[in-house]
């Protein structure tokens, strides 16, 4: 079921009522739910389960099943030689030279970057800064009584 949520009432730009597309026009991104394609083929679930692994292999290798578990053998086969792929060494090497070996720089300078004062931090520099002031006014209450 398509709902149309649109505010303006169904009407298009002009004022005039909008035509609806047919299913059959609306593209297929444009439905809920995708239509079996034709020639599609759908799995067994018993194929399913021979995937996760909840059945064995010898309950799902007849008759219609036996393609599919061919194509899926054959696909994790491909994936385990995939998985075990090594980069070529002068690969690796023509790689390893092209990234740069010294020190990045910092692009924009400490002045112009932006400064972020956390509350603890505004806290820890408020107690340094009375403390700081407590210790001097004592140094100047001590320094003026001599």
């Amino acid at each position: 079921m398509f709902d149309d949520i649109r505010s303006d009432d169904g009407l298009s730009h002009h004022g005039r009522k909008r035509e609806r597309r047919s299913e059959a026009q609306r593209p297929l991104a444009d439905r809920e739910v995708p239509l079996a394609e034709e020639g599609s083929r759908v799995l067994s679930p018993a194929i399913h389960a021979w995937l996760d692994g909840e059945l064995p292999e010898a309950a799902v290798r007849k008759g219609d099943t036996l393609r599919d578990v061919e194509f899926w053998k054959q696909i994790n086969e491909q994936a385990e030689n995939r998985r075990h792929m090594r980069t070529p060494v002068h690969l690796e090497h023509r790689i390893m030279a092209s990234l740069p070996h010294g020190v990045p720089q910092v692009i924009t300078p400490w002045w112009r970057r932006e400064f972020v004062l956390t509350p603890a931090a505004a806290l820890g520099v408020a107690a340094g800064l009375i403390a700081l002031s407590a210790a001097l006014t004592a140094l100047v209450v001590v320094l003026a009584r001599h």
